[in-house]
């Protein structure tokens, strides 16, 4: 092997439209999390995940069950596979392979991944991450700069009764091995996948799919977070259009823009949605918000604007996406 890796996150789809995306580095710095209380240390960690040198047009090439593709990654080494299956993909989770690929057609690296096939009569969930999950006061920069630098994964915190809520939903209506799909939408930096997969699996949050914004340098660390509402929105058209048949359901909070991305989607794909849930943690913006969200009931789905979870588990049962 080379000097390269290949980083695979988690994908989505169905048999008919099936989508992976990842990195190929050139240099990497190890991230192996340590879970620490000192500052410095975490400072350090989280430095060297914006330590990285991607590796630009490398090929490479997905293998899922007996199908191979090839392709060219992006400039910033980014990679997505979009295909169709040649068979009948079962719901569950299912592995991939990407190899990158050498002039000399020699594999360099390999890195492996899942793919996530939901049930088609199941919901599926869209959720904001920052200020709907954790907390992360991502209105102001340096308020979100120190809840990252001082802290571990282990460490955030995520809203009370946050994970209670979407374990219920994701366990509604279906088989406990077959749990409705998440996708976790943030305008945080694929740097930080790592780090967001070890907060959610600490938390117990559903195992998901998360879809983040471009790679950044350690140069611009001061920047993390601040850009993306466009590609945002993008990103969550691109799931609705992945799964036509499937109802969503969507979890936001008004600290920034998730209202009005959302009611924008609404006014598209409203066929598709089902609910709504937007936590009011800036009041000042209630008005609005509540404005947006009567405009989105409009067009006939569920909204709820909430400050705790309790309030939310409580709506979720109401409306029966939730058992009683």
């Amino acid at each position: 092997m080379g000097n390269a890796s290949v980083k695979v996150y988690h994908g989505y789809g169905h048999t008919h439209n099936l989508v992976v995306y990842g990195h190929v580095f050139k240099f990497k710095a190890k991230t192996t999390q340590i879970f620490s209380t000192n500052l410095f240390i975490n400072i350090i960690h989280l430095f060297k995940l914006f330590v990285i040198k991607a590796y630009p047009f490398a090929k490479v090439r997905l293998h899922f069950h007996n199908q191979t593709i090839d392709q060219t990654a992006a400039y910033d080494g980014f990679f997505k596979f979009e295909w169709k299956a040649l068979h009948e993909i079962e719901a569950g989770w299912h592995d991939v392979k990407v190899e990158a690929i050498n002039d000399e057609n020699k594999i360099i690296a390999v890195g492996e991944g899942k793919i996530y096939v939901p049930h088609i009569t199941q919901y599926a969930f869209i959720s904001d991450i920052d200020d709907t999950i954790m907390i992360s006061h991502s209105a102001k920069m340096l308020k979100r700069l120190r809840e990252l630098f001082i802290k571990n994964p282990r460490t955030r915190k995520t809203f009370p009764s946050v994970k209670d809520h979407y374990q219920l939903l994701a366990n509604a209506y279906t088989e406990i091995d077959q749990p409705n799909p998440f996708f976790y939408v943030s305008s945080s930096e694929w740097n930080l996948y790592d780090y967001l997969v070890e907060t959610f699996r600490y938390n117990e949050l559903p195992e998901g799919t998360f879809l983040l914004n471009q790679l950044k340098q350690w140069k611009n660390l001061i920047k993390t977070g601040k850009t993306g509402h466009e590609g945002k929105l993008l990103r969550v058209m691109r799931i609705i259009d992945a799964f036509p048949n499937q109802k969503f359901v969507f979890f936001g909070d008004n600290s920034q823009q998730d209202p009005a991305i959302y009611q924008i989607i609404a006014e598209k794909y409203s066929e598709n949605i089902a609910a709504v849930y937007i936590r009011n943690i800036r009041p000042e913006k209630q008005e609005l918000t509540k404005k947006l969200l009567a405009q989105i009931e409009q067009r006939g789905i569920n909204t709820c604007l909430f400050s705790h979870d309790q309030e939310a588990i409580a709506y979720s049962k109401k409306i029966k996406l939730i058992v009683s």
